[in-house]
């Protein structure tokens, strides 16, 4: 993953968690929507949450399933020190420091998630990852991503743009956090919904499928048979 993305997290790490909801237009369905897909087998699924940072969508995930055991892998130590802050002492956490996109998974999981992170890596890189996930779950394991995606025109991702530009704008926030993020978003490499869903197909998912998308927002889901 580029390593100007790391330095433009760590510098928001602070500050990430109250301005995600001014950020996303439709943050309640957006994350509604992944958790909902959240539906292991097991009571007490063991997660993986990639590209974690402050531990969101993970503690989202804990609230539905209290006795899930987490594993949050994040490349930004300054991320995950939120996530420390969030969960306490007392939560069964795992925190890992790394690069998940080269990142050697060794055990496996009933449920793998990703927020807003994935979209991150370069498109051959989205399919390799793909590939590893699919091996780290477990038989009717799932994986849920709720991450950005490319208007299937230049014409339709000029909109996506307009419309989030537009929103953030008149969210409230200060300038210089909507500056900052539309920074960090210079580094966006996004993928249209439809080669997602043929990377994860590709990958050995069944039942793929995007979920939900609001414009440049949506949710993917897959399982593992």
């Amino acid at each position: 993953m580029d390593p100007n993305v790391k330095k433009l997290f760590d510098s928001g790490a602070d500050d990430y968690d109250w301005q995600r909801r001014q950020l996303i237009p439709c943050f309640d369905d957006f994350y509604g929507m992944a958790v909902s897909l959240v539906e292991p087998d097991e009571r007490s699924p063991r997660v993986l949450d990639l590209g974690a940072g402050t531990g969101l969508f993970a503690g989202l995930v804990l609230q539905k399933y209290p006795e899930a055991r987490l594993t949050l892998i994040d490349f930004s130590d300054k991320m995950l020190e939120g996530a420390r802050q969030r969960f306490g002492p007392s939560a069964d956490v795992q925190y890992v420091a790394a690069d998940y996109s080269n990142y050697d998974f060794t055990d496996s999981y009933d449920v793998i998630i990703s927020s807003l992170s994935i979209h991150h890596l370069v498109h051959e890189e989205k399919r390799k990852l793909f590939s590893a996930l699919f091996k780290a779950l477990r038989p009717g394991g799932i994986f849920v991503n709720a991450d950005q995606v490319r208007g299937s025109t230049p014409q339709t991702d000029a909109y996506y743009k307009e419309r989030w530009l537009a929103s953030v704008n008149a969210s409230g926030l200060p300038r210089q956090a909507i500056e900052a993020s539309i920074e960090r978003r210079k580094l966006d490499i996004n993928a249209t919904a439809e080669e997602q869903i043929q990377w994860l197909k590709e990958a050995g998912f069944g039942d793929v499928d995007c979920m939900y998308k609001n414009l440049e927002f949506a949710v993917f889901y897959g399982k593992k048979y």
